[in-house]
């Protein structure tokens, strides 16, 4: 949610930011207007209520009472309407997406996303490389139409090695997100004197209210179709760890000296995929439900592009790691979701399409969701202010496998082990 102050104040920058969103920049003007009803129902009930501090003191005569009676049935009237000004109020500020920041690029979908710079080599075979799906079919670990029969389609059985897998990103990603010797390395590239403290690992609830869900700006009516709801519960499960991890301070205040606070969640994730029809019915790319280890973190507002900044780089510190190429890709504002200010992908390289794909996503959100929560910060002087919130993807187990697979296949159909992960196998 945007600051109604700051509304109020910069109303031809925020229509401006909503130009570039692709938003109807009347919003603006519809809350300006009830904003401006709120404050004069404000004004108008403070001053029936002083009317009646005045006229209660002594004895009043039967007209006085009377007019009193008058006077309370106004504040009934104006109390009413305030509530439904407040709700209407609410609602549209609601609907504001946050506002880009300036290098964010223009544009209406993910065709005007630009490509910031390649890392890496793309494997070369002298076989015909193989998609994932292939692959995964030829060595049994990945069974779809075993899947299909329990589950429906776009679910699979993860077997054998790529059980192993999974299980030894987990164990390899711990080891660099809790450690503060790794991090101090990859917190330099940033700034020598940035915080390289650790991560907290957590296993987050996978069911959410939905007040708190529309709180984290993740269950807009757009959203609903995306998401699994039960409705004997008045529960959605959670299609990525953040969800339920950005609420974990949800009307707290936490210490300045206390922050930056990271939390790095593994939780199963559910998604309808409700949008991607037809794309990608195969394989794992796209599936109703995987695992995922998901960073979340709590900065000072000054501290909020470098900590985005820094869990890029820790996104490309993994992917270096496993020798995967990839390309960095920061997204146009017409393919944001609503709470981010800016966002950044990571896509790797997949040999057997021939293609980059997502694997990593960066949200920065500013105080977009900490003012829907209330999630606030103490000074050192004691003033209070929002905090400023991140969140990107560490591993995810549906696209970061696919990327193993595809760049370490073998003439064989065999997959070689990335070295950082022999350990852990």
């Amino acid at each position: 949610m945007l600051d109604i102050k700051f509304i109020r104040q910069n109303p031809e920058l925020i229509k401006e930011g909503l130009k570039k969103r692709n938003f109807d920049i009347g919003l603006v003007d519809k809350i300006l207007g009830l904003d401006e009803r709120k404050r004069q129902v404000l004004k108008e009930l403070e001053s029936e209520r002083a009317e009646i501090n005045k006229r209660s003191k002594g004895m009043p005569s039967p007209q006085e009472i009377e007019d009193l009676k008058k006077v309370k049935e106004k504040i009934k009237v104006l109390e009413s309407e305030l509530k439904v000004v407040e709700k209407e109020l609410d609602r549209n500020l609601y609907q504001l997406p946050n506002m880009p920041l300036a290098d964010v690029p223009a544009g209406k979908d993910e065709r005007d996303n630009k490509v910031l710079y390649e890392v890496g080599e793309r494997p070369q075979f002298n076989f015909e490389a193989k998609k994932h799906y292939e692959l995964g079919e030829n060595l049994d670990i990945i069974d779809i139409e075993r899947a299909s029969k329990v589950s429906g389609s776009r679910f699979a059985y993860i077997k054998g090695f790529a059980a192993k897998l999974e299980f030894a990103l987990i164990q390899f990603t711990l080891s660099v997100l809790t450690s503060e010797k790794e991090l101090k390395k990859i917190a330099a590239k940033i700034d020598k004197s940035y915080s390289p403290k650790p991560f907290i690992p957590v296993i987050p609830p996978v069911l959410i209210k939905p007040e708190v869900f529309k709180k984290m700006g993740r269950l807009n009516e757009e959203d609903k179709e995306e998401r699994y709801y039960i409705p004997k519960d008045d529960l959605y499960l959670i299609g990525s760890a953040e969800h339920s991890l950005g609420p974990m301070h949800m009307d707290e205040v936490i210490d300045e000296k206390d922050l930056p606070i990271r939390y790095i969640g593994f939780s199963p994730s559910f998604r309808r995929e409700s949008g991607s029809y037809g794309k990608d019915v195969r394989g794992t790319m796209r599936v109703h439900q995987f695992d995922k280890l998901e960073m979340e973190s709590f900065t000072t507002p000054e501290n909020s592009i470098k900590e985005q900044n820094f869990l890029i780089a820790i996104e490309e510190y993994l992917m270096q790691k496993l020798e995967i190429p990839y390309r960095v890709v920061i997204i146009s504002t017409g393919d944001m979701t609503k709470p981010d200010a800016r966002q950044i992908d990571i896509e790797a390289w997949l040999p057997g399409s021939g293609e980059y794909r997502e694997t990593h996503t960066s949200d920065l959100m500013t105080d977009f969701q900490a003012r829907r929560l209330n999630t606030r910060l103490r000074r050192k002087d004691g003033t209070l202010e929002f905090v400023h919130m991140n969140d990107a993807t560490a591993i995810a187990m549906s696209r970061t496998p696919i990327a193993i697979l595809e760049n370490y296949q073998q003439k064989d159909g065999s997959i070689k082990i990335p070295k950082a992960l022999k350990k852990y196998f």
